[in-house]
Order: C-alpha cells, then structure tokens, then sequence
C-alpha cells in the first residue's frame, strides 16, 4: 500500500498511465478523465479521514445484458459485459473495528464488524450491501478490519447498468485487497454481492449483473448450476465492429414494478412445475411442446409463452457468443434482433398490463428502429416494464441517431459506451 501523496504523484506524473489504460482503455480523453476522477477521490479521502494514510484506488464496473434475458433465473445462458461506466474507491484500513464510507451526495456509512447481521431497517440501501458483502467474507473464515473509503460512481442509478453490482463487486474487491491478501476469485466475489443483495438488501436478483461486472469484457455464462457457473471470456473486440454501444433511457418510473417482474418467475416456475421441475432449464424441449395440450389446461397461456421465450433466448445467447467468436457480427446483430422480438411477443416485459396507457419502452424501440432504418439492431434491456432499451448502431448514424433519440425522450438520455476488458480491480496500491 501507498500513501495518499505518492498515489497523486504516480497519477499527476504519468507514471500509472500504464495501469489506468489496462482499466480503462486507451482514448485519451477517458485517461484524463480516470485521472481526474482518482485525484479528486484522494482529496476527498485526505480531506475526511487525513492526508498521509495508506491507501488504494479500486474500481467496479457497471454492465450491459446483451444476450439472455429474463434466463438467468431459470439457470439459462446470458451474455453479458462490463462497461467504462464505473464506482470507484479510495480505500484503506483504520485499524478500528469499524466500517466508515463516504460518498458524495449520501449520509456516511459507519458499520460494527461487531454486528453483520442484516438489519431490516437497512433493506434497499447502500449500508445493507456493505453489511452483507462483509457478513459473507466473515463466514468464509477472514478475519476482517476497519477500514475507510470514499466512494464516487458514473454507473447511474436506474440506468439498467446495475449501479448496485457495480458497488458490490468495488466492496469486494476492497476487503479482498485489504484482508484477504487477494485470495477470493472474482467469481465468488460476485456470488458474495449476490448474497448481499439478496440476503441483506432485500432484492431476490440473479447472479449475471454481478459476474459480467466483476470479470470483465465479454463473458458467456452458463447457470445450469448457479452454484458453480460456466464462465467463459468472448474474445471479441466491439470497438472494431463499426457499431456502437448505445443504452437509452426510455424515461418510464421503475416504481410499482415488483409484481411485474415477480410474475416472470412465477409464471416460469409453473411450467416447470408441471413438470416436477423447479426451473425451465430442467426441462426437455421436445417434451414442453408435446404436453402443450395439456399444460394449457394447467398454466395460463402468458406463461406458456414466457416458457417459449425462455427455450429461444437460452438458446440465443449461446449463438450470439459464438457469432461474436466467429467475428461475424452481421449475424449477431439478427440474434439481438431475434431476442428482442421474443421479449415483445413472448416475455411481454415492455411494458406493464396494469398500466397500458404508459409504454415508454415499446416508443423507444419504435424511435430506434425509425432512426435506424434497418440497419444495426435494438432491442430491451434487463429487467424490462421500464428503463432501459440496448441498441447497436452503425457509427456513420451515431450522431443523428443520439440526436434524435434525445430530442424526443430528453437531453442526455442516450448513453454511448464501451465494453470494458477489466471487471473488478485494484488499480493502484
């Protein structure tokens, strides 16, 4: 570890420019961003808890699902990336026994290694995920300390690119870095922010947001054993694709959307059920269409359908990573195409039943395709109702595309990023 002073002179020197284009890639202009951004967290750190502390620089990337929606919690495939939209820390231990963490805009984080236990009162909030991530290192034998961190982020909240793994998979890598001599794989740094999440924070997510934040790039992941996921990098650089990377905000409210997405895996679940199965993943294909018949009889028809998505985007997620692989990017923009149909028509998470009047999502992607006249692809992204839509679009149309996208649904509402290579790390210390 180095002191706060020696970090600043490494950044404002130059001399970590080779670590921060590992992190965050070789464009000038997001190297004098990291910059900027690392600088102004070590004086936040000086100015909150002092000047000459041992300390480190950590980050934790945002995501972006691009293949493999609503299949996860049905232990399917999804692809997935890290994105150069990150949370960031500056971090160092305080050799108390006790957890204190600022960020900008926020009440200050103070947590007891004495009590990890969750706390009802902390459901939905950034303490509750510090509470957890640190409850489960607990549990796999490290002894903990104290420590301090202030804490900045450019992953948005309810931008669809997980602002909550990205803080998860940060805190991990912190405690990791700083009481596990870097032991704890990446993997199960995301299995401990999905625990904390579900455990502590009172939301019951899958494991994919927290994964494709804390290994970075492009990465494949099968959960047929969620304990024990296959994941496997997708050695595909997009930035050489001619498209780019757009995620819009439509502008719809998350609020009241719980029972919408609750009846995705209910709905799921009793599919499988009537075959004595617990998820769809376990469940013979050929098998599902010949019971049709009957299962009409026992299941709703929106269910059925969200069983028929479920086979078709599983399967599709396993296509795109290899059209990726193959370098064919022409095909995997018809996969994306083809998923994004199959949410429409099958999954039908757009938009809300109850609230028909409002189908921002379903607009967005109409305004999309209009922008991008056959060309590129769009589709929704994650959880759906709401939110966000994911496009792909030709650079030559990324000017006209941002502007007409904003110009309906709102100034800065088009986010054109890039996949990451690097997930959860320790940039400098």
């Amino acid at each position: 570890m180095m002191t706060q002073s020696q970090l600043r002179g490494l950044l404002e020197n130059s001399a970590a420019d080779d670590k921060l284009m590992r992190v965050y890639g070789g464009q000038a202009n997001e190297l004098e961003s990291a910059r900027a951004r690392l600088l102004a967290l070590l004086a936040c750190y000086g100015e909150a808890f002092g000047y000459e502390e041992e300390v480190g620089l950590f980050t934790g990337p945002g995501r972006t699902e691009m293949g493999g929606n609503h299949t996860d919690h049905q232990h399917g495939r999804v692809l997935a990336g890290a994105v150069n939209l990150d949370a960031i820390a500056c971090a160092g231990a305080n050799g108390t026994e006790e957890i204190r963490i600022q960020s900008a805009g926020y009440p200050e984080i103070r947590i007891r290694l004495s009590d990890l236990s969750p706390n009802e009162t902390e459901y939905g909030t950034s303490a509750a995920l510090v509470r957890g991530v640190c409850a489960r290192f607990t549990e796999m034998g490290y002894a903990l300390g104290g420590f301090n961190a202030c804490i900045a982020s450019t992953v948005l909240g309810g931008s669809g690119l997980s602002s909550s793994a990205a803080y998860e998979v940060l805190i991990g890598v912190i405690v990791n870095h700083l009481f596990c001599s870097d032991e704890v794989s990446l993997i199960q740094i995301a299995q401990i922010g999905q625990y904390a999440e579900n455990v502590f924070f009172g939301k019951p997510c899958g494991l994919m947001d927290q994964l494709a934040s804390a290994v970075g790039g492009i990465v494949s992941i099968d959960f047929r054993n969620p304990a024990e996921p296959v994941v496997s990098k997708v050695d595909y650089d997009l930035s050489a694709s001619g498209h780019a990377l757009c995620i819009i905000d439509s502008g719809a409210d998350h609020a009241d959307l719980t029972n919408d997405y609750a009846a995705i895996t209910e709905e799921m679940g009793a599919v499988a059920a009537y075959f004595g199965k617990s998820v769809l993943r376990e469940v013979d294909y050929d098998d599902f269409w010949a019971s049709l018949p009957d299962l009409r009889n026992q299941v709703n028809d929106r269910a059925l359908l969200r069983a028929i998505h479920f086979f078709s985007d599983n399967l599709l997620a396993k296509k795109q990573a290899q059209a990726l692989e193959r370098d064919d990017f022409s095909l995997f923009l018809s996969l994306v195409h083809r998923s994004g149909l199959s949410s429409a028509r099958h999954l039908q998470n757009l938009y809300s039943a109850a609230q028909p009047m409002h189908q921002a999502v379903p607009l967005a992607i109409a305004l999309a395709e209009q922008l991008l006249d056959g060309e590129g692809a769009v589709r929704v992204h994650g959880g759906g109702f709401a939110g966000t839509i994911q496009a792909y679009v030709p650079l030559s149309k990324l000017t006209a595309f941002k502007t007409g996208m904003e110009a309906v649904l709102g100034e800065g509402r088009c986010h054109v990023l890039r996949i990451r290579p690097v997930g959860g790390a320790v940039i400098l210390a």
